[in-house]
């Protein structure tokens, strides 16, 4: 676990993206700093992450969402669904580090998909829609089935559950990436049981300058159907 007293800001953040392959360049750091902001400001009146993270919002919760872009190859204007994006996490910032993606940030508690909205509007992101609803309900909308060249979700639900619920949404040749730490044997079997055409791949997080994503177990869980 990284020290409290060690906090890990803007530049340490930037740095550590250039030295893993993660590219960013002047205006999109602006963007990141002031939705980190505006994240640290509305989460002390909208639980959006847990207050105790509210200084290493640059490393647990920024960074975490982009190490995705390390372990998966987005395609060029990809369909990107982000499921239980809560205050924007992972889909914000990487729309941000890929602004040519589509991105839907689709979260079921109205106040924090309010929050969501107004941080795409105040980082001048475009092709990004904030939606309150369950990602099931979804389903049930033609235009959406099918339709996501990439599903992704932070720390949401059991891989089988976020399986079951969307994969009428995932297009053929689409692929999940699911944030995920610690022993993840029993869960994956589970999915495994449930969708056994699926193949899962669990990718350890290891970060050049940040030890304490493989200290503290964290994964990439890559299914495709």
């Amino acid at each position: 676990m990284q020290e409290e007293s060690n906090i890990f800001g803007d530049i340490d953040f930037w740095t550590t993206c250039s030295a893993n392959s993660i590219v960013l360049d002047k205006e999109q750091m602006e963007r990141l700093t002031r939705y980190h902001d505006e994240l640290k400001y509305w989460n002390a009146r909208v639980n959006m992450v847990s207050r105790k993270d509210e200084s290493h919002l640059w490393d647990r919760h920024i960074l975490h969402s982009l190490v995705i872009l390390k372990y998966v190859n987005i395609p060029k204007k990809a369909r990107v669904l982000d499921i239980g994006t809560g205050g924007g996490l992972p889909g914000i910032p990487i729309k941000i580090a890929r602004p040519d993606v589509r991105m839907l940030l689709v979260d079921s508690i109205r106040k924090k998909i309010s929050m969501t909205q107004m941080f795409a509007e105040h980082t001048g992101l475009k092709d990004v829609e904030a939606r309150c609803a369950r990602v099931e309900d979804l389903v049930t909308e033609t235009h959406y089935r099918a339709a996501f060249d990439v599903i992704i979700s932070r720390a949401v639900a059991r891989t089988a559950a976020l399986l079951s619920w969307s994969s009428p949404l995932l297009a053929p040749t689409g692929i999940y990436a699911f944030l995920k730490g610690g022993d993840l044997t029993e869960e994956l079997d589970e999915a495994r049981e449930m969708f056994p055409d699926a193949k899962i791949t669990v990718h350890n997080v290891k970060l050049f300058g940040a030890p304490w994503f493989e200290a503290d177990e964290k994964k990439v869980v890559t299914v495709t159907l």
